[in-house]
């Protein structure tokens, strides 16, 4: 079955360049106006935001409970956070707002997107894209929330007490608290894409279950090595606490791998 394209095959390379524009200045109009919306929240979204310095985190309630249950308990954690820039404050506020519409807005995105390129795709295509899309979208959320409630929860509560001496008080600045969250956050999402991609892959006989089996020890330094390069901070415990679930993700997506292939 060949495209429909009856209308597009009529259409000049200028016609396509105006739709491709008319994409963009609507996916970004959709960006600012969830942006706009977030900015004004402010103290709704920097509550979500600055939730995991207090000590009645959901992550937290939930160790401390599992910490119970073997006798022993959580020591409640005191991290003051500081601004040592006079206009930190408010360019963190935009920063956070931008990132936040990018991530409100990102169904519609997908959506125009899509549209501007289904025209050139066969009807079998269109399904493929169509779930190869909404698995990337969820796929990227799981991955974000694990960013948001697992991965940097430990990280800020291991680092933030962390001490070489007891007289020597943690004081972290908001901006590289802000910096540490977005990037683990977006690092999660983008990691937990591995499956899709993997499935991508597997479909057009780029590699196969053998072929990752055997790389394995492979793609474990090679996790290690971009796992040390996103990652803000330089510690051996973020190191870890990103790396292991990517490496549980690579080895989840060699399941995909069969179903991909038939």
């Amino acid at each position: 079955m060949k495209p429909e394209t009856a209308d597009s095959s009529t259409m000049t390379f200028w016609d396509h360049l105006d739709d491709l524009r008319s994409v963009i200045l609507k996916s970004l109009a959709a960006t600012m106006a969830v942006a706009l919306v977030a900015f004004m929240a402010k103290e709704e979204m920097f509550s979500i935001l600055l939730a995991p310095t207090q000590n009645d985190f959901v992550t937290y309630r939930l160790l401390d409970r599992l910490s119970g249950l073997a006798g022993t308990g959580m020591e409640p954690m005191q991290i003051t956070l500081i601004n040592t820039q006079l206009a930190s404050q408010f360019l963190i506020h935009i920063r956070a707002a931008f990132c936040i519409g990018i991530l409100g807005a990102s169904p519609y995105i997908l959506y125009q997107l899509f549209r501007f390129l289904s025209p050139a795709l066969y009807s079998s295509e269109r399904r493929v894209a169509i779930r190869v899309i909404a698995g990337s979208y969820v796929m990227f959320i799981l991955g974000a929330g694990t960013g948001y409630l697992l991965i940097f929860p430990l990280t800020f509560r291991f680092l933030g007490t962390y001490q070489v001496d007891t007289d020597i008080d943690n004081l972290i600045t908001l901006s590289s608290y802000i910096s540490t969250l977005l990037t683990l956050v977006l690092a999660m999402g983008l990691f937990f894409e591995m499956p899709v991609l993997v499935w991508i892959f597997g479909r057009m006989g780029w590699i196969n279950r053998e072929f990752m089996h055997h790389y394995r020890r492979h793609a474990v330094v090679i996790i290690l090595v971009v796992a040390a390069i996103i990652t803000p901070t330089t510690d051996i415990f973020t190191l870890l606490a990103v790396s292991l679930p990517v490496w549980i993700l690579y080895e989840a997506s060699i399941l995909t791998i069969s179903r991909g292939k038939r």
